[in-house]
């Protein structure tokens, strides 16, 4: 058999990384939960503190919508143990469609790949998909830029990244407005850090439809040239975003931002259950990576539903997807995952 090919997002001189996986088991799903193991899990629900700041919160709401995002999970480890968001939280009450890439290159992902009116249109296009395949939550676009790509070649600083210049990211929040879309502007960190690269987009991230996303495959901690092997954060790495945001958040009285982790290998992210859970930042970890449906399966498997941290994402590749056997993914073959995924980002 030959192996398949698992990668996240393309930098500028593009690298593919090859990773064979020695299962193929599939996602387990529970059709049903016996009412004493509802109970339970509300209790856990329960158990998360009420931020003072949330007056009028309906818990019960919240509790339900989470019971059926776990998609009635009967292991007891979904839904994820966290505290109840602040208001205006976007999730779980919406699910997000992003279209992922940069506009210096048309091999990043779609967005940046095809003109401006042409995506609107395929984008839009998915988010009708997804809020057919699930009238329940409400559909939502957004724009996700990769903001720092990691290099090959050190540049300036020797850091192995290049942030991206700030007139394009206002032509990706422009482009937003003109849809109502969300943001979320990406780094990759190369030989830099979290701590380092997060607070340099502090200007975007201040606006309220503004999120952010951190990929662990370019975070090169032995000084490796990024693409040369799978990089990985720590939890600490994670956590360093989730205490900007959530300061940022406080300071200027924001809604909840949304954090997002690509991962598609074990040692991409460690120390899963020391990531923390805030009322500020919701935190998903996105299944990247592409192959056939049922290796894909068996990764979110693996790393997304056995080390549950608080929701979950899912990623699909026009291109690579649809060169397997198998094809790309349907919203409803995605909504039968156990936890259902509630942000999907298009490359």
């Amino acid at each position: 058999m030959k192996k398949p090919y698992i990668s996240a997002a393309l930098y500028l001189f593009v690298i593919f990384i090859p990773i064979s996986f020695n299962s193929c088991n599939q996602v387990s799903k529970a059709d049903s939960l016996p009412k004493p193991a509802i109970i339970e899990v509300k209790a856990k629900l329960a158990e998360a503190p009420v931020p003072k700041e949330i007056v009028a919160y309906d818990t019960t709401d919240y509790n339900n919508r989470m019971i059926a995002l776990s998609n009635y999970d009967s292991s007891g480890k979904w839904p994820a143990r966290s505290p109840y968001p602040l208001p205006g939280a976007i999730f779980p009450y919406n699910r997000v469609i992003a279209f992922y890439g940069n506009l210096y290159s048309k091999r990043m992902g779609i967005l940046g790949e095809i003109p401006k009116d042409s995506m609107f249109k395929k984008l839009q296009e998915e988010v009708d998909a997804w809020q057919a395949a699930d009238p329940s939550v409400k559909t939502l676009p957004a724009l996700h830029y990769i903001a720092a790509t990691a290099q090959g070649l050190p540049g300036k600083g020797g850091k192995h990244r290049l942030r991206m210049p700030f007139h394009q990211i206002d032509t990706i929040m422009d482009w937003a407005e003109q849809i109502n879309a969300l943001v979320f502007v990406d780094i990759q960190v190369g030989h830099s850090t979290v701590k380092e690269e997060v607070p340099a987009l502090e200007k975007y991230l201040q606006m309220p439809n503004v999120h952010l996303g951190i990929d662990p495959e370019f975070s090169m901690k032995n000084g490796e040239r990024p693409g040369s092997k799978i990089g990985t954060f720590t939890a600490a790495d994670i956590n360093d975003a989730i205490d900007f945001l959530a300061e940022l958040v406080r300071k200027n009285g924001l809604p909840p931002k949304i954090l997002v982790v690509h991962r598609f290998t074990q040692g991409m992210v460690t120390e899963y259950e020391k990531i923390k859970k805030v009322p500020e930042v919701q935190v998903v970890m996105d299944m990247d990576g592409f192959g056939d449906k049922i290796l894909k399966k068996s990764t979110y498997s693996r790393y997304i539903y056995k080390e549950p941290v608080q929701f979950t994402g899912f990623k699909l590749f026009y291109k690579n997807d649809t060169k397997t056997a198998s094809g790309m993914f349907t919203p409803e073959e995605l909504l039968k995952l156990t936890p259902k995924p509630i942000y999907i980002q298009y490359q």
